[in-house]
């Protein structure tokens, strides 16, 4: 089966930078780890699209989201055309993600 295809929103990039940098503040050792962690996950898309959770919100399972989390950070995404992987966002859990996406 071919790989599916990874393409993140420039939100996405600016909320994984402002994590990293938030945490870099502390601790750079953390943000590094942190941050390939969820290159790694995001990684998966390629092979387990649906890998994530169906939300429970009703607007965002409309819309086609799926999570996936990563430490204590949701990522975002959809699947756009079968081929295609979005990410959208990345979260802090503790965060109301709701008016955010």
């Amino acid at each position: 089966m071919p790989k599916h295809l990874i393409s993140i929103t420039e939100a996405a990039e600016q909320d994984l930078a402002e994590i990293v940098d938030y945490i870099a503040n502390d601790n750079p050792t953390a943000a590094l780890k942190l941050a390939e962690n969820i290159e790694q996950s995001i990684l998966q898309f390629e092979d387990f699209p649906l890998i994530g959770t169906i939300p429970k919100n009703r607007r965002l399972n409309r819309q086609g989201y799926r999570i996936l989390i990563v430490d204590s950070y949701l990522v975002f995404y959809v699947l756009l055309d079968n081929e295609t992987v979005e990410i959208r966002r990345i979260i802090s859990g503790k965060r109301d993600y709701k008016f955010l996406l």
